[in-house]
């Protein structure tokens, strides 16, 4: 089992925000000290807004967006489902597609928000743009992104990523090569104590909660949709 530590990378951003980048995966120019994706998967960053902060309007195309919130609130602005907020324990996935799409994330509170943004390149090019929304539930990994085009409950793709809110002692299982992200908490991961913001890599996943609430980030690719 492979692991990174947040901490152990620099902390970067750009207007109102920092980040931590995890993956940066070779295809868009990654560093020695970041990791690779899986399938499709390419970019993972831990960001946090400063108070009323913002990345101000930015462009996206031939690229699909996967915002998780942590903490705090973003509110959404821009060409796609401009006006949209969402809070901790939500996430929104924005397939750019050929038209491509402008946007703004904002901050609207007095105190820094944290959110998860994980990047991946869609499997046909040209295709509209669209946006999906999820709400997590505790004890249970959510597909937030992948599957099959006859599906229309999430952004269709090889590359699948589920989101958990896990309880102390629960367990989460998988077969197959994984990339996961733990944050708010420890855990137990194939008999090795995790923490937030730990980056895992393996070929099999034994996960079990020792804080009250573990948010879990899954990526894996080819499960059954």
């Amino acid at each position: 089992m492979q692991v990174l530590h947040k901490d152990s990378l620099h902390r970067g951003g750009f207007a109102g925000l920092k980040e931590t980048r995890l993956v940066v995966d070779d295809k868009i120019g990654g560093r020695n000290d970041t990791w690779n994706g899986l399938g499709n998967f390419i970019y993972l960053a831990d960001a946090r807004f400063s108070p009323k902060g913002e990345t101000g309007m930015h462009p996206h195309q031939e690229l699909d967006v996967i915002s998780v919130m942590l903490e705090g609130r973003i509110e959404h602005k821009g060409s796609m489902e401009n006006g949209k907020s969402m809070h901790a324990n939500q996430v929104q996935a924005q397939r750019a597609g050929g038209e491509g799409f402008v946007h703004n994330e904002i901050n609207p509170d007095d105190v820094e928000n944290r959110m998860l943004q994980l990047w991946v390149l869609p499997e046909k090019s040209g295709e509209p743009a669209s946006y999906s929304f999820f709400d997590l539930k505790r004890d249970e990994m959510v597909r937030v992104y992948g599957g099959n085009k006859s599906q229309q409950g999430t952004l269709d793709s090889q590359t699948i990523i589920e989101i958990g809110l896990i309880s102390k002692n629960q367990n989460i299982t998988h077969e197959g090569e994984f990339i996961a992200y733990v944050t708010g908490g420890e855990a137990i991961v194939n008999g090795v104590e995790v923490k937030d913001g730990d980056l895992i890599r393996d070929d099999k996943l034994d996960f079990t909660a020792l804080s009250n609430e573990v948010h879990l980030s899954l990526i894996y690719l080819n499960k059954a949709s």
